[in-house]
């Protein structure tokens, strides 16, 4: 990068799509390895062990493709709590 800016919105979103995308296609490759290890070993541990494997990628996907960049020690909060009329006022004034 020739600048120090954060890459936009829509290139971080393309790239977790991609992320997402490149982990899920692992898992429709694993069930076939699965039913093939089967067919050639004839052990059922190896297949279930393979398929075991590919159970969390769906969970493991989406919580890479949902994580963002780590925020800049300089990025402001986006949350600002609205100040109340409690608030606004000294605790040690009595009204009336």
């Amino acid at each position: 990068m020739i600048t120090e800016a954060a890459p936009s919105f829509e290139d971080q979103h393309r790239a977790r799509v991609r992320r997402y995308t490149m982990i899920m296609a692992f898992r429709i490759p694993a069930l076939v390895l699965a039913g093939v290890s089967y067919s050639v070993f004839e052990n059922a541990l190896i297949s279930i062990l393979i398929m075991a494997a590919s159970v969390p990628l769906p969970w493991i996907a989406v919580l890479i493709a949902n994580d963002r960049p780590p925020r800049d020690k300089n990025e402001p909060s986006r949350w600002d709590r609205p100040r109340t009329a409690l608030e606004d006022r000294r605790h040690d004034e009595i009204d009336g």
